[in-house]
This record gives structure tokens, C-alpha cells and sequence, in this order.
């Protein structure tokens, strides 16, 4: 049982640190070669799992040979546009200028069924709408509405708007993170004093009081949001 424990540690730590290696792109949409290698690694990785007479370096060595493969494929596809086309493919134009077009259907075999039901998914239902939809290699569909069908900008109404900080979490579930408490110019005195204001202080001890708090965001404006823990003290909490 041990050993069973000990092998899959080492596996998950392994396929974890993959994933990692892989990058966040690949995390976010596989291109047909990426999903190829993700569906191998999880394969090989379980061999030595469902047999503990197989040797771990038996399920460690083709994991470890398919990561060194696909980051060498990813170095060579950024220097080299014939290749990402041989390897990922070109993006579709399914409809342009609000028409369908029926030969790139047939060629990406998409259905008029899924075509709507992306469509509805983007809030739109008329496909004269449309100026340019495309089918993009890891299968997502980009809609461009034409502009008289867009929502309305502020930059098409002329209007300028000032824009909006953007919040940093500064405490989550219960500890500080300092580096955002920095980057927004403020210290531990002023998170105190916020916290004393609403009603959440531990004798004067920051660390303490923040273990009271679930989360916490504040803007170089000092506009914050705080949520506690504690049901009762965080139905008193006013925030702004």
C-alpha cells in the first residue's frame, strides 16, 4: 500500500510539473498536437499505477521523452509559420459579411448545429449580424458583429471615460499579501486602521485581525472590499 502511495506522489508531482513545463497556453486550449500529448501522458502515467510490478521508470522515461517533445515542437512552431500551419492548421472564415460559407463548413465538417449553438452562446441570434465569424485552430468560434449591430462603446458615443483602478487582493482567506499591500502604497498602519473602521482588530495586531477577514481588495483610491469570516461581522461591514 505504501509503495502504491509513494508511486503515485511521484507520478502526480511529475504530470503536474508537466502541465506546468507546457505553459499556460496549453492549460487554456490544446491545438490538435497538444491534446495528442496530453492524452498519451495521462495514458503512460497510468500503466505503472494500475501495475506495481511495472517498473516507475517504465511510466517516468515516455512522459519525460513526450514533455521534451512538445517543448521542442512549441520552440520550433514560434520560428516557423509552415509549420504551425502543418501542425496546428489555418483559422476558418465559417461566415463573411453576414453569408455562410458553405464550402468551409464542409471542409472543418461543422454542422449548422453547432454553428447556432456558438452563435448563442456569443447573445446572438441573427447571423446578418455577422460581419466575420471564424472557426480558430483549437476550435472556438470569434465572432465580429457588424458595427451598426455592436453594443455601443463609450468611444462610439464620444464619451471619455476616466478609467477605473484595478482592486489587488490583499488578504485572502486570512493572510496578507504583502507584495499587492506594497504595490498599492500602503503599510500595515493604514491595513489596521481599515480593518479597525470596520470593526476588526485582534489587540492591535495586524496578522491576528486579518485572520478574521475571508477577503479583502482595495484600490490606490482606497476603495475596498472586505469580507469576513465571522456571518455576523461581515453583515455590519459597509464597503466602498
Amino acid at each position: 500500500m505504501a509503495i502504491s502511495i509513494i508511486r503515485t506522489l511521484i507520478l502526480y508531482i511529475v504530470m503536474v510539473a508537466s502541465m506546468r513545463i507546457m505553459g499556460k497556453r496549453q492549460l487554456g486550449e490544446l491545438e490538435p498536437a497538444e491534446l495528442v500529448v496530453a492524452v498519451l501522458i495521462s495514458d503512460l502515467a497510468a500503466n505503472p499505477l494500475q501495475d506495481i510490478g511495472t517498473p516507475l521508470i517504465y511510466g517516468l522515461a515516455p512522459v519525460i521523452t513526450l514533455l521534451f517533445c512538445e517543448v521542442m515542437l512549441s520552440a520550433a512552431v514560434l520560428r516557423s509559420r509552415k509549420l504551425r500551419l502543418i501542425i496546428a492548421g489555418s483559422p476558418s472564415a465559417i461566415i463573411q459579411n453576414g453569408k455562410l460559407d458553405r464550402a468551409e463548413m464542409r471542409k472543418s465538417r461543422y454542422t449548422t448545429d453547432e454553428l447556432m449553438e456558438r452563435l448563442r452562446k456569443e447573445g446572438i441570434a441573427d447571423i446578418s449580424a455577422v460581419k466575420l465569424a471564424v472557426l480558430e485552430t483549437d476550435g472556438t468560434l470569434s465572432v465580429v458583429l457588424f458595427a451598426e449591430r455592436a453594443p455601443l462603446t463609450a468611444k462610439s458615443l464620444s464619451v471619455t471615460i476616466e478609467e477605473p483602478d484595478v482592486p489587488g487582493v490583499i488578504i485572502s482567506d486570512g493572510e496578507i499579501i504583502a507584495p499587492t499591500l506594497r504595490a498599492l502604497g500602503f503599510d500595515d498602519r493604514w491595513l489596521a486602521a481599515r480593518l479597525r473602521e470596520r470593526g476588526i482588530s485582534a489587540a492591535g495586531d495586524v496578522v491576528n485581525a486579518a485572520r478574521e477577514v475571508f477577503l479583502m481588495t482595495a484600490d490606490r483610491g482606497g476603495k475596498i472590499y472586505l469580507a469576513a469570516k465571522d456571518k455576523a461581522a461581515n453583515d455590519k461591514i459597509t464597503n466602498g
